[in-house]
């Protein structure tokens, strides 16, 4: 269950820093006290789904973005992602299930 806290306290300082927002400017705008943020940030608190309501708000977010916990791209890897995207999708069905088990196998070949 701390998996859950850690992830979405992590969700939470992030989208707190690209507002460029303090935990005190948070706990401000949100009605609580900066320890009570920090604590949450941390993955310390089990954050009630009102709570959340509230710290989204005053995050101008909606609250499904505290669960999106998907790898954030740089722009370049999003940019090739995208071009290969677009090359398959010109393709026939075969060709594009051709290209899916090379990639399998070349990652299976060289895994990360």
């Amino acid at each position: 269950m701390a998996d859950i806290l850690e992830l979405v306290g992590k969700r939470i300082r992030d989208i707190r820093k690209t507002k460029n927002l303090s935990q005190e400017q948070l706990g401000e705008k949100s009605g609580f006290h900066f320890t009570y943020i920090g604590g949450l940030e941390r993955g310390e608190r089990n954050i009630s789904l009102v709570n959340l309501a509230k710290i989204a708000k005053a995050l101008e977010v909606n609250i499904h973005d505290f669960f999106n916990f998907e790898q954030e791209l740089s722009e370049e890897k999003q940019a090739i992602i995208n071009e290969i995207v677009l090359l398959l999708s010109s393709r026939e069905e075969r060709q594009v299930t051709m290209a899916k088990n090379i990639l399998s196998e070349i990652f299976r070949t060289f895994p990360q």
